[in-house]
This record gives structure tokens, sequence and C-alpha cells, in this order.
């Protein structure tokens, strides 16, 4: 396959076929793909010989790992803001165009599913998870925040789980992303092949998922139901880490596992996740990427974002000093002024 081309859009029989073909860099988006999705998106919404869409990724080790951020935070610190603003601008549009979608869309996901990836796969009707199913959205251990529509999706995921993943950026995989509902079915990596060709070939798309779907293993995740949703129920994450503290103390070893590594995020990052997940429950979904426009509008104002990617991604040191350092140090206005309204500026809804 040509890796020239960043993605591969084509019709093959009754499938829009989408192709994210960057497997050296892990399918990450750049805004040729997006403008490029879009663009197929809208034709075969319109093409009756296009009876559903199908998106993969190239290579065995992701589906997609989000947006190239290191990209975007060096468009933001060379003060190349409208560029980078424009890359989230229409991604969020494209992923109300797949929630939206008038069309069966199936994403085909065997390996990393993360940040962007998640954008461009959960909100259409079908997520289908090989045995290779990684997702996370980590994005507070890089000072940003889970973006691509976690403000309406993780509120909606079973009891506190989605508070849970946004605060902790855990990894979840197929067994767990069954149970949450993340993923709509499991196959087995090597019957993928064969459900693409059907659904290039017009099968209905529930007989065709019906015939190699198999039943995920039991999810291990679902032991720590309760800490999770008595824990992360708290009202602030503050309240959060001194329950997690208090389960540890009684010998939960999930609870010192977790609450470690939340210490280890950014604050202001945890603190806007709490807030969009807290928000998120009531917002439809175009308002939840309005939201998340607005925040992204802004996390270039901050330090956190710029130090994580220069920690995670650049360096590599993984040791990012966050301002502020602490949690009971995050200014509530700083907060709140990411969710203010931009006027002229918040996202249409294309």
């Amino acid at each position: 396959m040509d890796e020239s081309v960043e993605v591969l859009c084509e019709k093959q029989g009754e499938a829009g076929l989408i192709t994210l073909n960057r497997p050296k860099a892990l399918n990450a988006l750049t805004l040729t793909m997006i403008r490029e999705m879009r663009r197929a998106l809208d034709a075969w919404a319109q093409d009756p010989a296009v009876t559903r869409v199908v998106v993969q990724g190239a290579g065995e080790k992701a589906f997609c790992a989000g947006g190239d951020i290191r990209q975007l935070t060096e468009d933001l610190r060379a003060g190349r803001r409208e560029e980078a603003l424009a890359f989230w601008r229409e991604e969020y549009q494209l992923n109300i165009r797949i929630k939206r979608y008038p069309k069966p869309y199936i994403a085909l996901i065997d390996g990393i599913v993360m940040g962007g990836g998640v954008g461009v796969s959960l909100h259409g009707a079908y997520r289908v998870a090989g045995d290779r199913y990684l997702f996370a959205m980590p994005e507070v251990g890089i000072g940003f925040f889970p973006d691509v529509g976690a403000t309406y999706a993780l509120p909606r995921l079973p009891g506190q789980t989605g508070m849970y993943l946004a605060l902790t950026g855990e990894r979840v995989k197929r067994a767990d992303a069954m149970m949450l509902g993340l993923a709509t079915h499991a196959v087995a990596s090597g019957n993928l092949a064969g459900l693409r060709e059907a659904l290039i070939a017009g099968d209905p798309v529930e007989v065709a998922l019906s015939r190699v779907a198999i039943d995920p293993d039991p999810a291990p995740l679902e032991a720590e139901r309760p800490t999770i949703d008595s824990c992360f129920s708290a009202g602030s994450v503050v309240e959060i880490l001194t329950r997690l503290d208090q389960a540890a103390e009684k010998g939960s070893e999930f609870a010192a596992r977790t609450v470690a590594g939340m210490r280890a995020k950014s604050p202001t990052s945890m603190a806007l996740a709490f807030e969009q997940v807290r928000r998120g429950a009531a917002m439809d979904f175009e308002e939840a990427m309005r939201t998340e426009f607005r925040i992204v509008s802004r996390i270039g104002d901050g330090h956190d974002f710029y130090e994580g990617v220069r920690a995670v991604l650049i360096d590599k040191d993984n040791q990012p000093r966050w301002q502020p350092a602490s949690l009971d140090q995050v200014d509530r206005a700083v907060i709140e002024h990411h969710f203010a309204n931009l006027g002229d500026r918040d996202l249409e809804v294309a």
C-alpha cells in the first residue's frame, strides 16, 4: 500500500472503504486525512450505490493512535494558532458527521485506538474489536483533555466508569471494552478480513457481524466496578483521590494503583476532565463538541500541554513539571474560562 497517500477512500462493492494509511505513525490523523474523510463521507451519503461505510487502519499495530499532537503543539508554540485550531475544528466537525451519519458506519479496530482514533470510530454504529484492541483516552497525562466527543460519550458509560477513564487515562482491552459498550462486537483478528469482504459484498451488516462475532472473555474491570462507582462519584477530583486513598488503606490494590497513577497526571487537566464529564451528561452531541472546541481554543494559553508533550513525546523523560503542581492550587476561574462561549468563533456545526 502506498504510504504517500495518508488515507485511502474508495468505493468497493456496496461499501465506502476508508483506510487510515500511516502505519509507521500508528495511523495518527492529519488535517489532510480529516478533510479527505469528510469529502468521502459527504459524497457517499448521497450515493445510493454505497450502503455502508467501513473504516480500518493499515498495519498491525494500530487502528489510529490519535492526532498529530506533537505538530499541533509546535504550531501553537510558533504562534500558528489558526493552523492548530483548523485541525481541531474540522476534526470535531468530522466527529459530528460520523455521529449523525445516515448509513451504517463500521469501524474495524484491531490494535491501538486512542484520542483522535476514538473520534473516528466510537461515534459510529458499529465498533468491531479484534484480538489486539486497545483503547485509551490518555490526555490528562500530557496536559490536554479527553476530546473528540468524550464529553458526550464518557458520561454515558456504565456507572462512573467514564469518569474513571477520563481522570486516569487507563488502557482498556477488548473484554472490558465490550462490558463498557466502547466496542459493540468482538471478532477474532483472523476473521476481520472476511468480515470486511462480506460487508463489501453487501451482506446485511447485522448478519455479517453475527456470523463472526464471538463471546468476549470475562471483563477484569467488572470486579472493580464497586470501587470505581463509590470513589469516582465524589464531587471533586480531590474527594475522588481521598476516597481512593481510603479504599487503598482497606486493602484495594486497584485503588492504590489508580490513585498513584492519577497523582502523576496534570492537575489542571484532571480538573478540566472532571468538569467535562460532569457537564457532558446533560449535553447533546453538538453541544459537547462546541464545548470541546471552547476548551481546545484555550488549552494553548496554559503551560501543561506544552510540558506534557515535552515530557512524554519529545524528551520522553516522563517527568512533567506541572503548573500548578497540585489540585488545590488549580484556579477555579481558569477552569470556568475554558468552558466560556467563544462568540462568533464558536464551533459551527457543519
